[in-house]
């Protein structure tokens, strides 16, 4: 609840007296169980992404990112070797642990340490990742550098509100909606409204609670099937 300026009785934020500005995240490689994020790498990762990519025929993989669809190889490799040295987003190539290979992409953007700040996007997944448990343990990974290691306050994901899988996919990871920005970006030749979704430090431990019993070997039966959806798991350790 907000509390009250002792000088002019109007409502004010709660204070935050022991604050400080979080350290950057490091742009380093982050070990989980089903997938390895790594820095992405054009000469090491390209390739592999480019031929995952493809796996998907009518290129409706980049149909809601301000990148793509690429004509060839040489053109994803060329816009890989020039995200790849930026500093903010900071992309990283998904490796599925099963196989050694890059499968997908996802980078920690609209980084803000000042005000504890982090959004994960540009979010590309081959259908060799998607619907996946490496799929979900990437954004797990990514979330838990963030609240736990750096202590950020706030993890966004922003969309296309057109956009109906990704922002089903944020609702099942535990973010919160928060509303639509009208007519915010111009991409590709048209109009996006963005829907916004977030999760905040308070939230962390219950959404951290789910990802962790859903990512768990006993959640999974013998063909690799769910046994709780991750959604469900979240919702009671809320409510816990």
């Amino acid at each position: 609840m907000p509390s009250t300026s002792a000088w002019t009785q109007q409502p004010v934020g709660d204070p935050l007296p022991n604050w400080t500005a979080r350290p950057r995240p490091p742009h380093e490689a982050i070990a989980g169980h089903y997938c390895r994020l790594e820095p992405l790498d054009a000469a090491r990762h390209g390739a592999q992404l480019y031929a995952a990519f493809r796996q998907t025929p009518d290129d409706a993989d980049w149909t809601y990112t301000l990148a793509g669809p690429f004509a060839d190889e040489a053109s994803y490799l060329a816009y890989a070797r020039t995200v790849q040295t930026s500093e903010d987003p900071q992309f990283f190539a998904v490796i599925d642990s099963a196989t050694g290979q890059a499968v997908g992409t996802l980078a920690a953007m609209r980084i803000d340490p000042a005000n504890g700040v982090i959004e994960v996007g540009n979010v590309a997944y081959s259908n060799l990742l998607k619907r996946t448990p490496a799929g979900t343990e990437a954004q797990y990974l990514l979330m838990r550098r963030a609240f736990d290691q750096l202590g950020y306050r706030r993890y966004e994901w922003k969309c296309d509100s057109l956009n109906a899988p990704s922002r089903a996919a944020a609702l099942r990871m535990g973010f919160q909606f928060e509303g639509i920005f009208r007519q915010a970006v111009v991409y590709k030749g048209r109009n996006r409204d963005t829907a916004w979704f977030s999760i905040i430090d308070s939230e962390w431990p219950a959404v951290c609670s789910g990802f962790e019993q859903w990512l768990a070997p006993d959640n999974f039966d013998a063909e690799g099937r769910q046994r709780r959806r991750l959604s469900d798991l979240i919702e009671s350790a809320r409510t816990a």
